[in-house]
């Protein structure tokens, strides 16, 4: 399974340094870390689905000695890797560009590791179940709304939501945390497994047919 992570990461280096560069320019110019490793994780996990269908890498894996579970798992378990990843890339150069602590809060990266955990739960399944392409599709979608929500119906929506990340921050309950951080374990969890059965229907209707 570590050689299908190891796949994701090869297959998207040409452009690493886009990403590395790109960070490093959001930093200059007062970009939140949090709101940088949540985008680029996505993004990144997105790409690697994606050029996975590209290139017809699902017929070529499904006739390796991999199981459909384990490529599955691979990118779920490769969503973590990543993220963990660019959230260390993205804390250091904010360490070496703006002077910023490197020891991060673990508020923060539990944060983080959420809000990618729960996008990932509901963009996988429908990865599997529907080309990447629709996907893109209803997220641009969704982003128009967003834009009509804070142009026309909540302006100051953006600052809401930094004041629930802020607040977020600030809650001192362990107790909470433990919960919410079940809640998404499971979510995730149950997202995995959903994958997993789509994966192995759509193979087997592709067999059959």
């Amino acid at each position: 399974m570590l050689n299908l992570i190891l796949k994701d990461i090869l297959i998207q280096k040409n452009i690493l340094i886009f990403y590395i560069a790109t960070i490093i320019l959001y930093l200059m110019v007062n970009v939140p870390s949090v709101y940088i490793v949540f985008i680029y994780s996505i993004v990144f996990v997105l790409s690697a689905f994606s050029n996975d269908e590209k290139d017809n890498a699902n017929i070529l894996l499904n006739s390796l000695p991999y199981t459909r579970k384990e490529i599955v798992s691979s990118k779920y378990i490769g969503a973590l890797i990543f993220t963990g990843l660019f959230m260390l890339l993205t804390y250091l150069f904010d360490f070496l560009l703006n002077g910023n602590q490197v020891a991060v809060l673990w508020k923060e990266i539990v944060l983080i590791m959420g809000l990618v955990m729960i996008v990932i739960s509901f963009i996988l399944p429908m990865s599997y179940k529907f080309k990447t392409k629709y996907l893109t599709i209803a997220i641009m979608g969704l982003f128009g709304v967003y834009m009509v929500i804070i142009n026309y119906f909540v302006p100051n929506l953006n600052k809401q939501i930094r004041t629930v990340v802020q607040n977020f921050m600030t809650i001192q309950e362990l107790q909470l945390y433990f919960i919410i951080s079940l809640l998404i374990v499971g979510l995730y969890i149950g997202s995995w497994m959903l994958s997993v059965r789509i994966y192995k229907r759509k193979a087997f209707l592709s067999f059959e047919s």
